[in-house]
């Protein structure tokens, strides 16, 4: 049974946030624009040292893993860092994560972390090993961020008034699979979830929970096969209900929604899509980690309690 997790406590005005790049290289002209709308959020903004880097030999890393590790932790353990903010997804987060000092993070206590995409290796290790909530949310260099006025309200309402947002997701969505479902939110996107399988830091199982599954860039197959790969293993195995996100750049969304029907269908509990948490251009934040009613006929998200306390 998926556990509701610690949640962390919301962010006040003046709060000092620090920003890890846990993944790929960071582009420094949309570092520069995220940074501003935090600090237009009151937040006072803290950058790691290694934000910038890119790794010297492998240029899809932003930096070694030891320093991208060491940043995090170091942020986390920061007392004066109430939230550690993700820079950009890509990938590289699962390398790292037996470098981070997880009695330490666990000794700082709960803070937010907020991310997506390559961060779901993060929200699932800090589900298992921390027993905490975080959020799904859009990163501080990420486009939709820096561009999109409803992306970036959801993370502030979510991050200061978490009471005002209950009910999550984009207009539109509606019923793969009707019927209604409650549980404890988890998940994130499908390619990390399937990797992360059998490793220390992935729970064994979505029993009880609402899964949330998007992706980025995966053709239909691959999708289907993420999904097998999640089946077979017995992973699914109990979900109570299904919310899905967006699917940019798999190819057409007809194609997409026949392989989602075709392998999350028969495992009888309600599916909504078009939520639109993710890699869309206007992404919702969502908290893992915190119960709800997913409602397939409403086409609705609701949480039982706010995302932080």
């Amino acid at each position: 049974m998926t556990p509701a997790l610690v949640r962390p406590p919301r962010l006040r005005p003046g709060a000092r946030v620090a920003v890890v790049a846990p993944s790929g290289p960071v582009p420094e002209d949309r570092l520069q624009a995220g940074l501003d709308i935090l600090r237009g959020w009151d937040l006072d903004p803290v950058v790691a040292p290694h934000v910038l880097d890119t790794h010297p030999t492998l240029g899809h890393l932003a930096g070694t893993d030891a320093d991208r590790a060491r940043d995090l932790t170091e942020a986390w353990c920061d007392p004066d860092v109430s939230a550690v903010l993700c820079a950009r997804g890509g990938y590289g987060a699962q390398r790292m994560l037996e470098l981070l000092d997880w009695d330490a993070l666990r000794a700082a206590g709960p803070k937010v972390l907020v991310g997506y995409s390559d961060v779901t290796a993060l929200h699932e290790a800090f589900a298992v090993r921390l027993g905490l909530a975080t959020l799904h949310g859009p990163m501080v260099a990420a486009a939709a961020f820096v561009k999109d006025a409803r992306t970036q309200e959801s993370l502030r309402a979510t991050l200061f008034e978490p009471e005002s947002v209950r009910t999550l997701g984009l207009d539109g969505a509606a019923a793969l699979v009707p019927g209604r479902a409650h549980g404890v939110t988890l998940g994130g996107c499908a390619s990390l979830l399937a990797s992360d399988l059998g490793t220390p830091h992935a729970r064994t199982s979505a029993r009880g929970g609402l899964l949330l599954l998007e992706d980025v860039g995966e053709e239909p197959y691959r999708i289907d096969r993420m999904l097998t790969q999640l089946l077979r293993s017995g992973w699914l195995d109990g979900v109570a209900g299904i919310g899905l996100g967006s699917w940019e750049k798999c190819g057409p969304y007809e194609k997409v929604r026949a392989v989602l029907a075709d392998r999350l269908g028969g495992l009888g509990v309600p599916v909504v899509e078009g939520l639109g948490f993710g890699h869309h251009e206007s992404a919702p934040t969502i908290p893992l980690g915190v119960p709800g009613v997913l409602d397939a006929d409403a086409g609705t998200l609701t949480l039982d309690i706010p995302a932080l306390s």
